[in-house]
């Protein structure tokens, strides 16, 4: 199939099962692109059917019933959720219950053939001519989740650390995505969960299709970030063609333009205020919205931009006699929704204008059979015509004239020719009447349409009431836990205030020339714990309080040590090692020979603060004299050894002589 064409700006893929079924191994697919002009063909799997949707995103994906693209609902979800994002699903056969193809393609004059291929240009056709439903499992709401892109693992020394800088990330990230999307002016809700360091998830349901936001997705270090429309209840069918009544426009213009959009009975359907459109995008924006017959102003004369709109839809205008006063403009626009004075002088110039003409609307609309387009009706006769004049033209098209020309140029009838003659009036007078209750079945549908309509408006009032009911629970819940979290402070500042005046005493003990030394503190000195006489441990210390000349370090554990553990420690030159357990023979030999005391800890009363502690300086004294003493003795025994080697050694050699 070749590239995308433009000839309507629009690629429509109609589609038709060529053989094989969905449910089972290997279907084929008759597939029609059309663009207004061009038609390309080709039969193809289901599989290459998917890639080509993928590369070329289609507008429209036409077809006569979409479970020959699906086996069951759940495959049709899933088929709707890998589609590109700019795809509709159309189903040109109707909606739940969907016509023959062949019907609805006779009916719209689109040309029909019983061949899959020809069935895939039909539906085609139909969709470039807004004929279907669009099939949809999603809302506009999207969500986006960001969360750890690996496990925290099981622990170890530098476990709080590694969690820190993921939840650090997935924070940072979170961040970023927020400042995006306040960047392209969407609205959104965030939630998140805070864990140490920073977040382990954030949510964002975001009011916009997947390919209107800014955020890319997938992996990237630390952090995972996911997006997915939200469900709806079921598979919805929405009509492509939109049905346009004739309504009355108000419009404020000005920096801020405002529009309001009445229908014939008075019901407010529509409200727009904008700073950045145009009038092309005004006008643009009433035309998806209704067919304007009356387009009215709050002011006398009419603005000149409000005039331009009027003549564009060639509409009759309706101004005041007088400018409206703004206490009068509010008591009518009381009981309607608007967010700003603009918007509210829109809406007022609309319902005045409506209140002028209603009891007209009301006549005209008694006077109109029901067979009969009540608001085309009510459009001529305010644009100048009257009923009776409308309502000829009707039955002109209808062929009454000509019949009544016919009747008087024919001769005398029979008794029998005027008895058949009136039972054909009769025939057409109930013709007359199941049109008449035609109308009113259209009429009943149409109220049931506006009833569904304020059903499904109700309905989502409810559910923005219980998710505002959702969201004030969320904030006191936050609020509580902010209040935890406040007295938490309160007690860690307090804790970490008298940890403060110990850490200040324990300076004041390494500085012992400063006068404000309480003279019975004056024998302590502050004592540097060590937990494992390990690489790691004494980079752990170093990292926590340093090590410096001159220091006492407590050995919680001191075995296992080797040669270069024990030199690790003595390039910090301490003034004496206390050990808890024993030393391997190894760092014993590298400590002694840097001259660094060593002895055990249970000879020196340590006292432990928190992190640090302090022990009587006599007493480390003391370890460090007895060290002295033993090292002496040392030297003397190896000294002696070195002796009784040497002179081994000379004897071994004489009696080798």
């Amino acid at each position: 199939m070749s590239a995308r064409t433009s000839a309507l700006e629009t690629l429509i893929f109609g589609v038709d099962i060529q053989s094989g079924d969905v449910r089972g191994d290997a279907p084929s697919y008759a597939v029609v692109a059309f663009d207004g002009e061009n038609i390309d063909r080709d039969v193809v799997s289901y599989r290459k059917l998917r890639r080509l949707i993928d590369r070329e995103e289609p507008d429209i994906l036409a077809t006569d019933n979409v479970y020959e693209l699906a086996a069951d609902k759940d495959a049709l979800v899933g088929f709707l959720r890998d589609l590109p994002s700019e795809t509709k699903l159309v189903q040109v056969t109707g909606a739940q219950r969907p016509e023959p193809l062949s019907r609805v393609a006779s009916r719209h004059g689109v040309p029909y053939g019983k061949k899959p291929m020809k069935e895939a240009e039909a539906a085609a056709r139909l969709a470039a001519g807004n004929v279907g439903h669009e099939v949809s499992a999603f809302t506009n709401t999207t969500r986006i989740k960001v969360s750890r892109g690996r496990s925290t693992g099981k622990g170890g020394w530098s476990a709080d650390r590694y969690t820190r800088r993921i939840h650090g990330a997935v924070r940072k990230r979170a961040r970023e995505i927020e400042s995006e999307l306040d960047g392209a002016g969407l609205e959104y809700e965030q939630n998140v969960t805070e864990k140490y360091g920073g977040y382990s998830r954030a949510v964002f349901v975001v009011e916009a299709d997947p390919h209107e936001i800014p955020v890319s997705t997938g992996r990237a270090g630390d952090v995972r970030v996911e997006m997915a429309r939200e469900r709806t209840d079921g598979i919805e069918f929405e009509p492509l063609a939109k049905r346009r009544d004739h309504v009355l426009v108000g419009i404020d213009p000005g920096t801020t333009t405002a529009v309001a959009i009445v229908g014939i009975d008075g019901e407010v359907l529509d409200v727009l205020s904008t700073r950045t459109a145009d009038t092309a995008a005004v006008i643009e924006w009433i035309i998806e919205r209704g067919r304007p017959f009356v387009v009215a102003a709050d002011v006398r004369p009419m603005p000149n931009t409000v005039e331009k709109i009027r003549r564009s839809f060639d509409a009759a205008s309706w101004v005041p006699g007088t400018d409206l006063p703004v206490d009068e403009k509010q008591h009518r626009t009381r009981k309607e929704g608007y967010d700003n004075d603009h918007e509210r002088d829109a809406l007022a110039a609309a319902l005045f204008a409506y209140d002028d003409h209603e009891e007209q609307f009301e006549r005209v609309a008694r006077k109109t059979p029901a067979r009969i387009d009540t608001g085309e009706v009510i459009a001529r006769v305010v644009g100048g015509e009257s009923v009776e004049t409308v309502l000829e033209t009707y039955e002109e098209d209808d062929g009454g004239d000509e019949e009544d020309a016919t009747e008087s140029s024919q001769p005398e009838r029979s008794p029998e020719q005027k008895r058949i003659a009136r039972l054909e009036t009769q025939v057409e007078r109930l013709k007359s009447h199941v049109s008449d209750l035609k109308g009113t079945v259209e009429t009943k549908d149409e109220r049931i349409d506006r009833l569904e309509g304020e059903l499904t408006e109700r309905r989502s009032e409810e559910r923005k009431r219980v998710r505002r009911k959702r969201d004030i629970t969320r904030l006191e819940r936050e609020t509580d836990r902010l209040e935890r979290e406040r007295d938490e402070a309160y007690e860690e500042r307090d804790a970490l205030a008298e940890k403060l005046d110990r850490l200040k005493e324990l300076w004041k003990l390494d500085h012992s020339n400063f006068a404000d030394v309480e003279d019975e503190k004056r024998d302590l000195v502050s004592v540097k714990p060590i937990e494992k006489f390990s690489v790691d441990a004494i980079e752990a210390a170093e990292d926590a309080y340093g090590l410096s000349k001159g220091d006492v370090i407590l050995l919680r554990d001191a075995s296992g040590a080797g040669p270069k553990t024990a030199r690790r420690l003595a390039d910090r030159s301490p003034r004496v090692v206390l050990k808890e357990g024993g030393l391997s023979d190894s760092a014993d030999e590298v400590l002694f020979e840097a001259g660094i005391p060593v002895g055990p800890a249970s000879e020196v009363t340590v006292q432990e603060i928190d992190e640090l502690a302090v022990a009587r300086e006599s007493e480390v004294e003391a370890v460090i004299e007895e060290w002295h003493d033993r090292a002496e003795e040392r030297r003397r025994e190896r000294n002696a050894s070195m002796v009784d080697q040497v002179i081994s050694e000379h004897r071994a050699g004489d009696n080798q002589v």
